[in-house]
């Protein structure tokens, strides 16, 4: 399997890691689509979101598939007053990254990072490593601390 930058990134921070593969369905880059393939529950395979705030500007969610952004408490967790979602047209502009393939690690900028607070309930995770079918599974304490992350309450129920 080919290494991603974001693995690379990783690698460089001395942190342990495995990439899990999977077969790709164009037509459903889902998180649930991911974990269904992975054999893993949903709530463990989180979805990497790009949002914009009033303030600073561009900032990063991971939040478990099956679950949605809850706007409101990003914007209370960030200090921001209004969060809401980038157009997807933007997305790669933004992270260097394609939709489906959205990696917490190695964007173009460093963002602000916010991790659901739930991650912690696990002892691995998975986000996504940077290729579509291709799945990083760590620690949230170490994806917490390789990216700065701030924990919230940040994901609600559909």
């Amino acid at each position: 399997m080919k290494k991603t930058n974001a693995a690379r990134i990783l690698d460089s921070l001395k942190i342990f890691y495995e990439l899990k593969e999977f077969s790709v369905d164009e037509n459903d880059l889902s998180a649930e689509n991911a974990a269904a393939r992975l054999r893993v529950p949903v709530e463990q395979v989180f979805k990497t979101l790009v949002a914009r705030g009033d303030r600073t500007g561009v900032l990063i969610a991971c939040i478990p598939g099956g679950r949605e952004l809850e706007q409101k408490a990003l914007a209370r967790v960030s200090g921001y007053k209004k969060v809401e979602m980038v157009p997807s047209g933007e997305i790669t502009r933004l992270t260097g990254y394609i939709r489906g393939a959205v990696s917490p690690l190695g964007m173009k900028k460093n963002y602000p990072f916010y991790l659901e607070e739930s991650a912690f309930r696990f002892s691995t995770i998975l986000v996504s490593a940077g290729a579509r079918g291709v799945q990083i599974s760590l620690a949230p304490q170490d994806l917490a601390h390789a990216l700065e992350a701030k924990a919230g309450p940040i994901a609600r129920q559909p």
